[in-house]
């Protein structure tokens, strides 16, 4: 059911309590208009699963008042279910021009590019969709053409924030447009959601400035290769690195898909600048004097494919760490993932490396593209909303958030902490939040897409207990046995098997010829007693219960 014409509503259909697969959607009268729709990786215990993406049912269930994608940034929390969303809803996608190039990738791994209809704007744009009109305007953060986003509703402006850091001296001239913020808030915000990753760390981001200045002088230093990994899509740092190659007179090369493509995107947009002959193929690294060599790769974050990681192993074709070499992390490990992290430190102490490694701006080689508190302090002054939507965040960021708010003039009781589903309706300038759509995970494996419940539950049992196959030979016309069963165990391993096979063995021929006797010739009840006998008998002797799949060959 949609909303009623004189309701605005807005859903939190991800992002909220977790860091990624960012969605949202704003909803009037018959229109509804998506914020957004990213990914996130699955952590360790999602065995066999590639991407998390936004579970859209209640927009599919709504899929003729959908006018719109609107995206906010080109990071894959916020692009990276794109195609999977446009193979259920075909909708016109709207981004900046950097960003669209990335979506561009996405679409044609996914033979979507032809059929998608992308709309290019600007901070500049102003577009009508149903009964909104939507403006932009621009904000800093570690990836190029990032917008906020302002919907002039009948009932009043909603502003979605995307992320941001007010960086005044940005490594390219993307500035803040703090005047165009100030002249928005001036209007009168009704609501506001704005990010809340940092909202626990006090003051303000530092300047990537900073990053250029120390990634010069660490290469003015170097005696041999500098090895620089960071997030592909952080151009502003891959530009930091481009200079800092430029003025120690060095050669730079690319590796990793994601990088390459990203750099692609952004030289033929116009956002990356590299001097003619500096690129070279990484094959030709070696042709040069290792003082003489950059290179840029990814794996900041310990990926276990990426290039950083192979190159730690030595499993990188053409190209190999050596003693004296130094490796630069131009990037903060992303919670959760220190431990991989730290492995590949470790591989490249042992190869000899100079490695520059540390969490935030410890090591002077990165800072964090999201606002620190008085960052938010700062957007939440210049909105000047009425009702506040903390975003994109953990609960205690959300928290932090909230407490922000109020103390630069948002009243108490008029922000919203919510959780993925959530719906706020605004109904003559008040906000309640009493209901709930549907939400949460939908899980990418292969080809697969969809609610993998029972498959994880599968997996994780035969993670931790094995399977054990038992194939049964019968005579077809007289329904006996024609042989001993045989069992195959696959991860379910005990010392004492043959012992345990002979036991499995007399109860399951126990069990057939009990069902003989009792003319009971189903195989399905033949293999429901089966299962329950054997993993009652393995359960008592091993404690173990693993997965038992019973085989019937009717010969």
């Amino acid at each position: 059911m949609g909303t009623k014409d004189n309701v605005l509503s807005v859903f939190a259909l991800g992002g909220l309590h977790e860091i990624g697969k960012n969605m949202y959607a704003i909803e009037y009268g018959n229109d509804i208009v998506i914020i957004d729709c990213g990914n996130k990786f699955p952590d360790e215990s999602l065995l066999g699963i590639d991407l998390i993406i936004p579970d859209i049912s209640y927009l599919i269930e709504n899929e003729t008042r959908i006018r719109a994608l609107i995206v906010t940034h080109g990071h894959e929390d916020h692009i990276g279910g794109i195609p999977f969303f446009l193979k259920k809803l075909n909708v016109p996608v709207y981004a900046t021009s950097f960003t669209m190039g990335l979506i561009e990738i996405k679409l044609k791994e996914h033979r979507l590019l032809r059929e998608s209809e992308l709309i290019e704007i600007n901070s500049d744009s102003e577009v009508q969709i149903g009964e909104m009109n939507v403006s932009f305007f621009k904000v800093a953060h570690s990836i190029p053409d990032c917008l906020g986003i302002v919907f002039h509703t009948p009932d009043g402006i909603i502003v979605h924030t995307g992320d941001f850091k007010f960086d005044l001296t940005p490594a390219t001239n993307e500035r803040p447009d703090i005047h165009k913020m100030a002249a928005i808030g001036n209007k009168g915000i009704l609501l506001l959601l704005s990010e809340s990753t940092n909202a626990e760390r006090p003051g303000y981001t530092p300047s990537e400035q900073m990053v250029g200045e120390n990634l010069e002088q660490i290469f003015m230093k170097a005696k041999r290769k500098v090895i620089v990994s960071t997030f592909a899509s952080n151009v502003s740092r891959i530009q930091q690195v481009v200079h800092a190659t430029q003025k120690a007179e060095r050669k730079l090369a690319l590796l990793g898909r994601s990088m390459v493509n990203v750099a692609k995107v952004a030289m033929a947009r116009g956002y990356l600048t590299v001097p003619e002959g500096m690129l070279i193929e990484p094959r030709d690294i070696n042709k040069y004097p290792p003082e003489l060599v950059t290179i840029l790769c990814t794996g900041s974050q310990g990926e276990t494919m990426a290039a950083l990681n192979r190159l730690s192993t030595g499993n990188f074709r053409d190209v190999e760490i050596l003693p004296e070499d130094t490796v630069i992390f131009a990037a903060g490990p992303i919670p959760g993932n220190e431990k991989n992290v730290t492995s590949i430190v470790d591989n490249l102490y042992k190869l000899g490396a100079h490695v520059i490694y540390g969490s935030g701006s410890s090591s002077g080689m990165h800072v964090s593209g999201h606002g620190y508190q008085e960052d938010l302090r700062l957007m939440l002054t210049l909105m000047k909303p009425k009702y506040f939507i903390p975003i994109h965040g953990e609960y205690r960021m959300l928290h932090h958030h909230r407490l922000l708010a109020e103390s630069v003039g948002v009243e108490e009781g008029n922000t919203f902490i919510l959780k993925n589903g959530d719906v706020v309706d605004i109904e003559n300038s008040i906000a309640r939040s009493t209901r709930t759509v549907p939400s949460g995970n939908t899980y990418v494996d292969g080809v697969d897409v969809g609610d993998m419940e029972f498959v994880l539950r599968d997996r994780k049992k035969i993670s931790e207990d094995g399977m054990l196959l038992i194939i049964i030979a019968m005579n077809k016309e007289e329904n006996k046995l024609l042989s001993d069963p045989e069992f195959i165990s696959r991860g379910f391993v005990d010392q004492n098997f043959s012992d345990l096979r002979k036991g499995m063995t007399r109860i399951t021929v126990q069990t057939i010829n009990e069902l003989h006797e009792a003319n009971r010739y189903s195989w399905n009840v033949m293999k429901k007693q089966m299962k329950r006998a054997i993993a009652q008998y393995v359960k008592d002797h091993t404690r173990k219960e693993p997965m038992i799949i019973p085989i019937l060959m009717e010969i």
